[in-house]
């Protein structure tokens, strides 16, 4: 039992080890356990499987906007290997964004109203290039390898336990890594997403002052509406946005005036 727990707690090590990589302008260490050229495989099939389904707006207006406003910050990130898609989804009751590796990003109809304005649309679309640029999508598929490794492990010491203490072991295992490490670290991938957008716009040309009146519009927005509490969802909420983008706003305004 020793040595199997022994090989897998050696097989953890090398793979972290072997995974660090920092992610551009915030300089995070984040555990990679697959390569980029994946990533942007399995974006790739995801997003030709989700063009299948979704109704792609034909608004002459709107998909001018959001190719203006996408092809003007996916050109100042630098990611030249990227196949860089941006597309409107016709879908007033969706007020969202999102985005696949290897730059593929979909923007919602519902959500236009809330952008308002062209510097507006920048925020959104800063923050889903964000996504792609910082590899989010390849960390987190990343950290689900590693916990099915803890979770063999774990299965491994107490194998030959009692079978209702196992069952509750496994059971707390599960809630602790979804509350204690999944959880925060997509709130982590989302604040470093507001980080990184906000330079991104600040460079594309867009005044990053503006998206705090975006965040001030999206939590008008949510009013009424169900929220699970900050800690137990996966999108910090819309007052720590605000107060998180004001402390980047010096960095940001920085790029805004040197462009």
């Amino acid at each position: 039992m020793m040595k199997r727990l022994g090989i897998l707690a050696l097989v953890v090590v090398l793979a972290v080890l072997a995974g660090c990589q920092t992610v551009p302008v915030t300089g995070r260490s984040q555990l990679m356990l697959i390569s980029e050229e994946q990533e942007i495989g399995l974006g790739r099939a995801a997003w030709k499987e989700f063009l299948k389904k979704a109704k792609i707006s034909t608004d002459p207006k709107a998909n001018e906007l959001v190719q203006r406003v996408g092809a003007r910050i996916a050109a100042i990130t630098g990611k030249n290997n990227y196949q860089w898609e941006f597309k409107v989804v016709a879908d007033d009751k969706a007020i969202n964004a999102f985005a696949l590796p290897g730059g593929k990003v979909a923007v919602y109809t519902g959500i236009l109203p809330v952008t308002r304005d062209e510097v507006g649309l920048a925020t959104v679309i800063g923050h889903e290039v964000a996504h792609a640029i910082a590899r989010h999508g390849g960390e987190r598929m990343s950290q689900g390898l590693l916990v099915q490794l803890g979770a063999v492990g774990l299965s491994a010491a107490v194998g030959r336990g009692d079978p209702q203490t196992v069952d509750k072991v496994n059971q707390a295992f599960g809630i602790g890594v979804g509350v204690g490490f999944i959880l925060p670290f997509s709130r982590a991938h989302e604040s470093e997403a507001d980080h990184l957008g906000l330079i991104y716009m600040a460079k594309a040309g867009y005044d990053p002052r503006e998206a705090i009146g975006f965040w001030q519009r999206m939590e008008a927005a949510s009013k009424g509406k169900s929220r699970p509490p900050e800690f137990l969802s996966t999108h910090p909420s819309s007052q720590t946005r605000i107060e998180q983008i004001r402390a980047w706003l010096p960095e940001a305004l920085k790029y805004y005036q040197g462009s």
